[in-house]
C-alpha cells in the first residue's frame, strides 16, 4: 500500500484558489493593524516546554502539541521505563502568540520603547480535536500594547479589531465583554470559596457549550457545594438584562464583593471611553464571557457573529504574564483573532469573492520569434504595475485563449510579426472578445484604464 499524500489530521494544503482570499484578508488585518501604530513581530514556531506550561489552565495545557528530545536524550528517558510524558519533551509548538510575546519582552526589555505596540500574524498549534473551522494549525492576528495600565489600551485594540472586520464586511458582529475581577466577585457572591474559583470558572467557560444544566453538573462534579450553585444559577439571568441598565445591576449582585465592585467600575470607564470609537458601537457587556485562559486578569473581550457557534477572536488585559518571566509586574492587554474562523465565515457568505486571479494580463507567443519579444512585453507590462502571466509553450493561440479565459485572466496581449512591425500590441479583452491594437508604449495604460 502506498504513502497516503493526505494531509496530517487537522492541518490542510492550502491551494491558490484558498490562498488568494487569504492573502487578502491578511493584508487587510496588517493595513489596519499598522495604522493604529502596532509593530510587527515575528517568534520561532518552537519554544521550550517550561515557557508555555502553567500559562492556559488546566485544560488548555492538555491541548499543548510537545516536541520529544532528540537522539540519546530520549532513548535514556524511554528505557528508564517510567518515563512520565514531560520527561521525553522538552519543546513544544507554541500555542498561542501571547505567551511568546511576553517572553520577548522579558528577554529584550531594554531594546523595546516604553509602551510596545505589536501585531504578530503567525500559526500555532493545539492538539484539538478538528472541527469545522477548528483545526489543529491555524492561524492567529493579534495586537497587544505591552507597558500601560489605562484602559485607553483596550479601547485600542478592541478598535483595531472592529476596524479590520467592517473592512472585511462584517457589520453584524458583537464585542462581548467581561471583566475577571467581576466574573470572581459573582463566584464569590454565590457563596463559592476561593479555593474553587478557578474551577467554577472552567465550568462557567463553558455556558454556551454545554449550557445552563451542563454547568450546574459540571460544577457540582468540581465539589461545589448546591446552594452555591443555585445562587450562580440565578445569577445567569443577568445575562438577559438591557444593556443599559446591565452595569447597575451587576453592581448590586456583587455589593458584598471588593473585586466584583472594582471589575464593574472599570467596565463602566471602559465603555465610556469606548463611546465614540470603532468599537463602542459593537460593545455588548457579557457579565458570564469567562475566556478559558488563565493568564488573564482584568477586562477580557469575545467577537461573536450570529451564525457561528464559536468566536471569531478574543483577548483581555493580562498585568502579570509578562512578570512571571521578569519576577516583576508588566501590565499588557491584547485581542487575537482567528484566521481560519473569519474566512470559513467569509466563505460561506460570498464575502471574498468568486473572481480572484492572479494575473491582469497573460501575454500569448505567436511563434519561435516572437518568444523574446513576448518575454520583453511581458517585462514592460509588469513595469508598469500590472501582474502579468506569460503563457510558456508554443501552441495555437486558441488554445492559448482558453487557458487564459480559464484562470479568469481578463485581458491577452498578443504581439506577432504584424504587431512587432508597427510597434502595437493587440489586446483581447476575454470577457466581451473585443479586439483592439494600441500603441507597445501606451499598452500599460491602455489594460489599466480597460
Amino acid at each position: 500500500m502506498g504513502t497516503s499524500t493526505k494531509p496530517a489530521k487537522g492541518m490542510r494544503d492550502l491551494l491558490p484558489r484558498q490562498m488568494l482570499g487569504r492573502e487578502r484578508v491578511i493584508e487587510t488585518v496588517k493595513s489596519v493593524y499598522r495604522s493604529f501604530g502596532f509593530e510587527p513581530l515575528e517568534t520561532p514556531a518552537c519554544e521550550r516546554l517550561e515557557v508555555l506550561l502553567g500559562k492556559y489552565g488546566e485544560e488548555g495545557d492538555q491541548l499543548v502539541f510537545k516536541i520529544m528530545h532528540r537522539g540519546e536524550k530520549v532513548e535514556r528517558a524511554l528505557a528508564s521505563g517510567t518515563a512520565a510524558e514531560n520527561d521525553v519533551a522538552d519543546m513544544a509548538l507554541r500555542y498561542d502568540l501571547t505567551v511568546p510575546l511576553a517572553r520577548v519582552v522579558a528577554e529584550y526589555q531594554h531594546e523595546l520603547p516604553k509602551y510596545f505596540k505589536r501585531y504578530q500574524i503567525q500559526p500555532v498549534w493545539r492538539a484539538d480535536r478538528p472541527q469545522k473551522g477548528r483545526f489543529r494549525e491555524f492561524y492567529q492576528c493579534d495586537v497587544d500594547v505591552v507597558g500601560s495600565t489605562s484602559l485607553t489600551v483596550e479601547v485600542e485594540v478592541a478598535s483595531a479589531v472592529a476596524t479590520v472586520l467592517e473592512r472585511l464586511g462584517f457589520l453584524d458582529f458583537s464585542i462581548r465583554l467581561n471583566h475577571r475581577k467581576l466574573l470572581f466577585g459573582l463566584i464569590e457572591s454565590a457563596g463559592i470559596p476561593a479555593t474553587l474559583e478557578g474551577s467554577a470558572l472552567v465550568a462557567i467557560d463553558k455556558l454556551d457549550k454545554i449550557g445552563v444544566d451542563g454547568v450546574r453538573k459540571e460544577l457540582s462534579g468540581r465539589g461545589v457545594d448546591g446552594l452555591a450553585i443555585d445562587r450562580l444559577v440565578q445569577m445567569l439571568a443577568l445575562i438577559e438584562a438591557p444593556q443599559d441598565a446591565m452595569l447597575d445591576r451587576l453592581l448590586d449582585a456583587v455589593v458584598g464583593s471588593d473585586a466584583g465592585r472594582v471589575g464593574v467600575e472599570e467596565l463602566r470607564t471602559l465603555v465610556r471611553y469606548a463611546a465614540g470609537t470603532p468599537a463602542g458601537r459593537y460593545f455588548r457587556v457579557d457579565p458570564f464571557l469567562a475566556r478559558g485562559l488563565s493568564y488573564y486578569t482584568g477586562p477580557i473581550f469575545e467577537v461573536a457573529v450570529a451564525d457561528l457557534a464559536g468566536s471569531l477572536g478574543g483577548g483581555g488585559r493580562y498585568d502579570n504574564l509578562v512578570g512571571m518571566f521578569l519576577g516583576r509586574p508588566i501590565p499588557a492587554c491584547g485581542f487575537s483573532l482567528g484566521l481560519e474562523r473569519i474566512l470559513v465565515v467569509m466563505e460561506e457568505r460570498g464575502m471574498l469573492g468568486s473572481n480572484e486571479t492572479v494575473a491582469d494580463v497573460m501575454v500569448a507567443v505567436w511563434d519561435e520569434a516572437s518568444i523574446a519579444d513576448s518575454i520583453a512585453l511581458a517585462g514592460e507590462l509588469r513595469a508598469a504595475g500590472l501582474r502579468v502571466d506569460l503563457f510558456p509553450d508554443l501552441e495555437k493561440v486558441g488554445k492559448q485563449m482558453k487557458y487564459a479565459d480559464g484562470r479568469g485572466y481578463p485581458v491577452v496581449a498578443i504581439v506577432g510579426p504584424d504587431e512587432r512591425a508597427a510597434g502595437l500590441v493587440t489586446l483581447k479583452t476575454l470577457a466581451t472578445g473585443e479586439q483592439r491594437q494600441v500603441p507597445r508604449v501606451d499598452a500599460g495604460k491602455a489594460i489599466v484604464r480597460g
